[in-house]
């Protein structure tokens, strides 16, 4: 399983490095819409912490980890009073944070579904908490902030696809009993690989076949 691939301390290190750039896009969402300190935070945490609380709820893991874990809770804080004081610095950057939480999306889809699957739920039903488990946060965020998700709009890169695809791959390990620390890294890294081709070359999801929609496109 999952748990093998590392340590639990580098699994743990790996766990708050995801967290870490999640709250970070919160914190530079909550920036770009003014939000005070305050929001910037609660941004930054809800964006983190969201896609895990909501599999652990339904899974029936609780608490949370983010409720036994002091350091899942204070790394979106530090991440949100990084973006507070230097938020110029780090939209400089923006491309290497888009990086690496591409890297979190293919590792929380693969974690999220592993999890869910070994509190006992179906191969579906574990592909759906993975999937929740890795854009979860970012959709909540979104709400908070007033925005339509970034999820549902056809005129962002593929966010979603790619922690599907992981997602997939690794209940079809578990359904032929080939799920190792390879089969598992293997589906993390390919979300991660499909998440970068999406940002550099674009790839979106097609609308309804033959639109003819009244509303009028951002």
């Amino acid at each position: 399983m999952l748990q093998q691939l590392f340590s639990p301390s580098v699994q743990h290190t790996l766990d708050l490095v995801g967290i870490f750039v999640f709250a970070i896009s919160g914190a530079l969402l909550a920036v770009r819409k003014n939000f005070d300190v305050f929001g910037i935070a609660v941004l930054a945490e809800v964006t983190a912490l969201g896609g895990g609380l909501f599999r652990d709820l339904i899974i029936g893991a609780v608490p949370p980890a983010a409720f036994t874990d002091l350091g899942y809770f204070l790394t979106p804080l530090l991440a949100a009073l990084l973006v507070f004081f230097l938020h110029p610095h780090v939209e400089r950057i923006q491309v290497g944070v888009n990086v690496f939480d591409a890297a979190g999306l293919g590792l929380f889809c693969v974690a999220g579904t592993t999890k869910a699957y070994e509190y006992g739920l179906g191969l579906t039903q574990s592909a759906t908490l993975g999937l929740a488990t890795a854009v979860g946060g970012g959709v909540l965020r979104d709400v908070l902030a007033n925005e339509v998700p970034s999820l549902l709009r056809w005129d962002r890169d593929l966010y979603a696809v790619p922690a599907i695809v992981g997602a997939t791959m690794v209940v079809l390990c578990i359904r032929y009993d080939i799920l190792t620390p390879l089969t598992s890294g293997l589906a993390a890294v390919t979300a991660f690989v499909l998440r970068l081709l999406a940002m550099r070359f674009h790839w979106r999801a097609p609308r309804a076949w033959n639109r003819r929609s009244t509303v009028r496109e951002e």
